[in-house]
């Protein structure tokens, strides 16, 4: 489905690939975000769009001379991993919770980190920059380091997956952990600090921006790129970590070489040139889907997932949806749902199934193929997936 323009007086115009008309507080968020002067060209909004803070989630905006911290949001690179291993799904038979239990000791969950640092970690080149990054968190490094190669919570998650050819894929979601979220709550507050400061008129303080060439701007762009490239390696150590689990119960322990990787963020700004000018891209919940980029859009546990590649649609700033968006929020999931619910929506997949999951139920997120079906012109399926083993965080 091609995009439609949002019948929205702003001084940039807004194009939807959602399909459906946004509701009453959507539709002020933006027109928020394309009322800022900086805004370059329009705002373009995915097809999994939802309410946000400040910008909405599933929304990619183009930027001259400005950046703001709150639309990057808090969990900095976050995004996907997904390999394609060389197995066929009859090597799983039997052998599902046993995979579980063993991810489950060897990847920390939730607010758990790595009792030790593993070589690997400790080797990571960018240690050498953390005297560079903000005062506020420079007492974090311990944590930063024993958090890399850890899941985290919320909607994060680890899943062995088939495809429609019987292919076996493993697959993880997760960010740049709690350094992330510290270096950008810092910045978010330094950018509302000098808003009030200079008595900047904003539609949301949450939209407070910095200035290129600023020591405030130079200072967070560092910043976001540090964490940016940690949530990355974050999911490289872990993927490694999850591929030696599956060797280790279905090649005897045997190395094997993916057939395929990808590892792409969904919450993250980047310059890029776009309608012939460099600009700043935020891609709050949306995966850049440059021609011959790979993707990876999931949806809920116990719906598909798919692995694509970009198609270059220049009116999307070349993205996609990141997934299908909720439809409800935490806590009205724990509300309208029960635990035999999730028994229900969860059938066929190993995984935890008790209340402390709930939030997470398959009925709290959009139809995936609703939201694949809505963004043909912005990527093409490679893969379909469905996950036969599920770890939240």
């Amino acid at each position: 489905m091609p995009h439609e323009q949002l019948e929205i007086s702003t001084p940039k115009p807004v194009l939807s690939w959602a399909g459906h008309p946004l509701g009453a507080d959507e539709t002020k968020m933006a027109r928020n975000v394309a009322s800022l002067p900086f805004v370059f060209k329009h705002v373009a909004l995915m097809p999994d769009v939802h309410l946000g803070k400040g910008a909405l989630v599933g929304s990619v905006i183009a930027t001259k001379e400005a950046i703001m911290p709150a639309a990057v949001g808090v969990d900095i690179g976050c995004g996907m991993m997904a390999i394609k291993t060389p197995f066929n799904a009859d090597k799983l038979e039997g052998k599902l919770k046993k995979i579980r239990l063993d991810l489950e000791a060897a990847i920390p969950v939730g607010f758990n980190e790595n009792k030790d640092i593993e070589k690997t970690v400790a080797n990571w080149q960018a240690w050498e920059d953390f005297k560079e990054l903000h005062q506020g968190v420079q007492r974090l490094e311990n944590k930063a380091m024993k958090q890399l190669g850890s899941l985290g919570g919320g909607n994060h998650f680890i899943e062995v997956c088939v495809d429609t050819n019987e292919q076996v894929w493993l697959m993880l979601h997760s960010g740049s952990r709690n350094i992330g979220n510290m270096l950008a709550q810092c910045h978010i507050d330094t950018a509302k600090e000098l808003a009030k400061l200079a008595e900047t008129p904003l539609p949301d303080k949450d939209l407070a921006y910095f200035v290129a060439g600023t020591p405030e701007f130079q200072a967070y762009w560092r910043d976001l790129q540090w964490a940016q490239d940690y949530a990355r390696f974050n999911r490289d150590v872990m993927m490694n970590r999850f591929k030696r689990v599956v060797e280790k119960h279905i090649a005897g322990g045997k190395a094997t070489k993916p057939l395929l990787s990808v590892n792409c963020h969904h919450n993250y700004a980047e310059k890029e040139v776009h309608f012939g000018e460099e600009v700043y891209v935020t891609r709050k919940g949306a995966v850049r889907a440059r021609e011959e980029d790979y993707g990876i859009i999931p949806g809920s546990m116990g719906a598909k997932s798919y692995i694509v590649k970009g198609k270059g649609n220049h009116d999307s700033y070349c993205s996609c949806s990141h997934g299908a968006g909720r439809l409800m929020s935490r806590n009205k999931a724990k509300n309208v749902y029960t635990l035999d619910d999730l028994i229900q929506q969860t059938k066929g997949v190993e995984c935890r199934k008790d209340e402390g999951v709930l939030d997470e139920i398959p009925g709290a997120y959009k139809p995936i193929e609703e939201v694949m079906a809505n963004q043909s012109d912005l990527v093409e399926v490679v893969a379909t997936l469905k996950q036969v083993v599920c770890i939240k965080g």
